[in-house]
């Protein structure tokens, strides 16, 4: 969700904090004034604007939400029922999630003042989670009143909103991207698990990605529970529920850890002979390398799940290994597969790059069966007119 925002809906990039600028401010108002009686327009948009330059993009959510909550009645169940009832039309289907940004703030104002109002929140949540999402708004909840949070997204699996039936699954996320972090669903994942069976085979892949993405999030610190419900997932899986345990297991997967290939039929291989080369011996940052694989099966028929992982040199001298997905490959007894790849070499925003030697080897199944490497060198800096 957030990377589509960064992009916009025209598909040019915008820095997030844009998004929340005066134009936002002056609309955020006048939509809430259109259901609120006594809401002033011009203070709200004074106060959402302070110092609005300043502020990066989560701290001009923060300030439009106080702003709201300044203007609203005191009365904080009232004010809720009213935000609710300000909301846009609900999202049409679920290939552009990004349009209902603008209700960001008041998914901040109910996880900051509607704790102690259950059921106006609940309600005002719903609605939410319909036009943006509410998987932020929802965390405090589960901290504050985690059997009845649980005990109603378990009721609302079966809502006929796949934005509703998600929310279910993301917003309990133990570790969610953006949100805060749910410690006591870290130690303790066992409430999550009766949403995700009543999700595994959701008619949405909307839904059905969320699913993989929460056990992802547990797999992180409870590999083996994880482990246990794919295995069970698997018997007699649909390919759509495939999907799902594949999408879950991923971090364990890039581990290389053999329970999780396992679990997708990836055993270890036998008899497999690999030779990786990689060209040209010397590359410059901002260009590419070559990687050419040549398999030959020796061995049993065999399903195999290839990876490569660059070991970027880091400022220290230490390396660090990235892994990259190559191919998911039947090779018979006897058969033999070229395989080639072109690894770019620049510079991201979470990728520096660092001359010197890199390694760069081939996992399959979760097994290291070949290594090659490079020597990375600084780009040629441009000529003088």
């Amino acid at each position: 969700m957030l990377r589509a925002m960064a992009d916009g809906d025209n598909g040019e990039s915008k820095a997030f904090k844009n998004w929340f600028d005066r134009e936002a401010a002056r609309a955020l108002g006048a939509q809430v004034a259109a259901t609120c009686p006594g809401f002033d327009e011009r203070r709200f948009f004074r106060r959402a604007t302070e110092d609005l330059d300043a502020l990066e993009m989560m701290d001009r959510v923060r300030q439009f939400s106080a702003a709201l909550r300044a203007e609203l009645p005191e009365d904080m169940e009232r004010g809720l029922r009213m935000l609710a009832d300000s909301l846009p039309p609900l999202l049409d289907g679920t290939e552009n999630v990004t349009g209902g940004y603008l209700q960001w703030p008041i998914g901040q104002l109910i996880a900051d003042h509607g704790v102690a109002h259950l059921d106006a929140s609940w309600h005002a949540m719903i609605e939410l989670t319909q036009r943006l999402t509410s998987e932020f708004a929802v965390r405090p909840f589960v901290e504050r009143h985690p059997d009845e949070v649980f005990a109603r997204l378990l009721a609302l699996t079966s809502h006929e909103s796949p934005h509703v039936r998600r929310w279910c699954s993301e917003g309990v996320r133990p570790r969610l991207p953006w949100g805060k972090r749910l410690d006591s669903l870290i130690a303790d994942p066992s409430p999550i698990f009766p949403i995700l069976e009543r999700l595994k085979d959701d008619p949405s892949l909307y839904v059905r990605k969320s699913v993989a993405n929460c056990l992802n999030d547990v797999a992180k610190d409870h590999p083996e529970t994880v482990l246990e419900i794919a295995a069970r997932w698997m018997d007699g899986a649909s390919e759509e529920r495939a999907w799902v345990v594949k999408h879950a297991l991923r971090t364990l997967i890039k581990a290389g850890d053999p329970r999780a290939l396992e679990v997708l039929g990836y055993g270890p291989p036998k008899g497999l002979a690999a030779t990786l080369s990689v060209s040209p011996e010397t590359v410059a940052i901002g260009e590419h390398v070559s990687l050419s694989l040549v398999l030959e099966n020796a061995g049993p028929d065999a399903e195999l799940l290839i990876d490569y992982r660059v070991h970027y040199r880091k400022s220290s001298g230490d390396a660090r290994p990235k892994v990259f997905k190559w191919k998911t490959l039947s090779l018979k007894a006897g058969e033999s597969a070229s395989l080639t790849k072109k690894q770019p070499m620049r510079v991201t925003t979470i990728r520096p790059l660092y001359p010197g030697a890199h390694a760069v080897d081939v996992q399959i199944n979760g097994v290291v069966l070949a290594a090659s490497g490079f020597t990375l060198r600084d780009g040629e800096k441009p000529r003088r007119r």
